[in-house]
């Protein structure tokens, strides 16, 4: 099944996620539905705020399905450590249409669990290191344009509150 992605706006994208306690088979449905709902979106992470559901779990797959080795489901994940900056174009499924160079780790360790509720720690360089990020700050009720200048960040509210008065958000 395809959810809907959320948009920037609702409240469940700015509240901090409940950790997932209960790792069943409505877990595992859940993870294929976020995997489909990333696929059809043409993304590379999809945290399960950004479909409307506040819990702990985030789907990242960064070969964009061309090896299914690349997926990776997060459960309950904490960034333990982070090395270097890099700032590169980021943009957001919940914030459709805006992109903004944003600044983050080069490489970073996430300590997580996986669909059955095993512990385990996982390292990410480039790309795969900032998904970790970005959808670990969805998590924690955060946003990649919280990570941009004051200026840049009213520059693309001020766009979203237009779009919204004019019905296109």
């Amino acid at each position: 099944m395809i959810y809907p992605i959320v948009k920037y706006g609702q409240k469940v994208l700015e509240t901090p996620a409940e950790a997932v306690a209960v790792f069943d088979g409505d877990l595992e449905k859940l993870v294929a539905d976020m995997f489909e709902t990333m696929y059809a979106a043409n993304g590379v992470g999809l945290a399960a705020p950004q479909i409307g559901i506040s819990k702990r779990l985030c789907v990242i797959d960064v070969t964009s399905g061309d090896k299914p080795a690349g997926k990776l489901v997060l459960v309950n994940p904490v960034i333990v450590s982070t090395e270097g900056k890099v700032t590169q174009d980021e943009g957001c499924l919940s914030l459709p249409d805006f992109r903004a160079g944003t600044k983050r780790p080069q490489r970073a360790t996430v300590r997580t669990q996986d669909i059955h509720g095993k512990e385990f720690t996982v390292t990410g360089e480039g790309l795969l290191a900032r998904a970790f990020c970005h959808e670990t700050d969805h998590l924690n009720g955060l946003l990649f344009i919280q990570h941009l200048s004051m200026l840049k960040r009213d520059s693309i509210k001020r766009k979203v509150k237009k779009l919204m008065k004019a019905g296109e958000w």
